[in-house]
C-alpha cells in the first residue's frame, strides 16, 4: 500500500509516494511561487501529483490516498489552511476540499512541523522515543510535540508554533507583527536576511555559513547569537514540555557540529530541571525527505484512527 506524501513550504512543494514502511519511492520538487495565486500553485501540485503516479506504475489500487503538511496557521480538521506568514496570500485556502475535487482518495492535512515529526517517529531518529520534540528550521520555524506516546496538534493543528515566540523585541518586527520572534532571528530566510545586511551584498543562507565556517569575523557573532536565540527556544520547549530528546531537521540543522554543540551546551547551562539539562538534542535522520514522508504518514496515521 502506498500514499502520496505532499510537503509545501515557503520556497518549495516536494511531492512524494511513500510505502506503508515509511519508504519513498519516488519524488518531485517544484518552487512554490508566491506572486502566483495558491488556486493557481495548488493546480500544478495536483499536475505533479498526476504525472507522478502515471511515472511510478504502481497500480491505483494500490494507493490508498494522500497527506498534505503545510505551515500554519491551518485548520487540520477543517482542511484549510488559513494565513501562515511565509505563505502570504494564501489565506482560508480549503486545499483538501480542492484535492478532493479531482482525486477519489482520502485527503488530510496537518501543519508540516507535526507530519515531520510524525516521520522521524515513524523511520527516523525518535523510533525510540516517546517523549521528544522536532523543531525544524528552515524557511521559517516550527516544532511537532510528540508527547506521551502520540502528537500533540492543540485543537486546530497548530501546537507547537514556536517560531513566533518573542526572543529579543530588539531585533525588529517579525512578519507577523511581532517583534524579535525566533524565527526572524534564526530561520534561514533570517539568516539570509541579516547576513546579506552585515556583508553589504546579497547572499543566500548557505553563502552565510560559509563566511562562518571561514572565520569571517564579521559573521561569526552574528551566528553565535543565531545559535544562542536556538537554544533558549529549545531551552523554552524543555521547560514546558520536558521531553527525553530534541531533534532538530530543516536546511538550517544541515550546518551541523557547530549547531547542535552550541545548543547542547547552552540546554546544559539554563534548563532549569537538573535532568533536562541532560536532553539529548540530535539531528533529524531523514533530513530533506522528513516533510514528504511526514505527510505520508499523516495519511496512514489518520487512515488508522477511522
Amino acid at each position: 500500500m502506498y500514499a502520496i506524501g505532499i510537503d509545501i513550504g515557503g520556497t518549495k512543494v516536494a511531492v512524494g509516494i511513500v510505502d506503508a514502511a515509511g519508504q519513498l519511492h519516488s519524488q518531485t520538487i517544484i518552487p512554490t511561487d508566491l506572486e502566483r495565486s495558491p488556486r493557481e500553485v495548488i493546480e500544478e501540485i495536483i499536475e505533479t501529483v498526476e504525472q507522478l503516479i502515471q511515472q511510478s506504475h504502481i497500480p491505483l489500487e494500490q494507493l490508498a490516498g494522500i497527506g498534505i503538511g503545510a505551515p500554519g496557521p491551518l485548520d487540520a480538521k477543517k482542511g484549510c489552511i488559513t494565513c501562515p506568514p511565509n505563505l502570504p496570500r494564501w489565506i482560508h485556502v480549503p486545499i483538501v476540499e480542492w484535492f478532493k475535487e479531482r482525486f477519489s482518495f482520502p485527503v488530510f492535512l496537518e501543519n508540516d512541523a507535526n507530519a515531520a515529526a510524525l516521520a522521524e517517529k515513524w523511520v527516523g531518529s525518535a523510533k525510540e522515543s516517546e517523549h521528544f520534540i522536532y523543531l525544524t528550521i528552515s524557511t521559517g520555524i516550527g516544532a511537532g510535540l510528540y508527547l506521551d506516546g502520540k502528537l500533540f496538534t492543540g485543537a486546530r493543528g497548530n501546537a507547537g508554533d514556536i517560531g513566533h515566540m518573542v526572543i529579543d523585541p530588539s531585533y525588529g518586527k517579525c512578519t507577523c507583527g511581532q517583534k524579535g520572534c525566533l524565527e526572524w532571528i534564526a530561520s534561514g530566510t533570517a539568516i539570509a536576511r541579516r547576513g546579506s545586511e552585515i556583508m553589504g551584498t546579497p547572499l543566500s543562507t548557505k553563502e552565510v555559513f560559509q563566511l562562518y565556517q571561514q572565520g569571517e569575523p564579521k559573521i561569526v557573532p552574528f551566528i553565535q547569537e543565531v545559535f544562542n536565540a536556538i537554544g533558549v527556544g529549545c531551552v523554552t520547549l524543555i521547560n514546558l514540555f520536558d521531553p527525553e530528546k530534541i531533534v532538530i531537521g530543516g536546511g538550517v540543522s544541515e550546518v551541523g557540529a557547530p549547531l547542535f554543540e552550541a545548543v547542547q551546551s547552552y540546554i546544559h547551562s539554563y534548563a532549569l530541571n537538573p535532568d533536562g539539562c541532560k536532553t539529548q538534542v540530535v539531528p533529524a535522520s531523514l533530513r530533506q525527505h522528513a516533510g514528504v514522508i511526514g505527510a505520508a504518514a499523516v495519511f496512514f496515521k489518520k487512515k488508522g484512527e477511522k
